[in-house]
């Protein structure tokens, strides 16, 4: 079920809306091949009517669970938006679509939530990525050491005699 309100409820007073929305219903489920919504979106908004358009502000939270873009290591990123709004205008070329005297926020909070998701999900700030066959132990010495000069490409050109 969206996010839905009546502008004939505006009238008087402010409208306060809070409740969780199915993660289902954000179609969010294909967006990032890293990040997997599995909980309800929690909301607490408030909707205002002003002159000629409606203001909704509140906050926002998600909790998604994402797979590290350096190691693939699961983790959970809790998306919170606690000073979310967006500006409806009543006329206009810019006007929300109104069915029924109702409002659907949904399409509104699908955007900003996806402008909110990371980038690159890191499951921790410093993750060095994958360590498969990593080994912190010195190697026998004779592969330890730096190429010699001779295997460079350079050492090529150097036997050249210009004149």
């Amino acid at each position: 079920m969206p996010v839905l309100f009546n502008i004939r409820h505006l009238e008087e007073k402010p409208l306060f809306l809070e409740g969780e929305l199915p993660v289902e219903e954000l179609e969010l489920a294909e967006v990032d091949e890293l990040i997997h919504p599995f909980q309800p979106l929690v909301y607490r908004l408030e909707v205002q009517r002003l002159e000629k358009a409606i203001l909704v502000q509140g906050s926002l939270r998600l909790i998604l669970r994402c797979e590290c873009a350096r190691c693939l290591k699961p983790h959970r990123y809790a998306l919170e938006l606690e000073t979310w709004a967006v500006h409806l205008a009543l006329q206009g070329e810019e006007k929300v679509l109104i069915n029924n005297d109702c409002v659907d926020l949904t399409p509104y909070l699908r955007e900003d939530i996806l402008l909110a998701f990371p980038q690159h999900p890191l499951c921790e700030p410093g993750c060095k990525g994958l360590e498969i066959g990593r080994n912190d132990q010195k190697q026998p010495s004779g592969l330890n050491r730096e190429p010699e000069l001779a295997s460079a490409p350079w050492a090529e050109l150097n036997k050249l005699k210009l004149k």
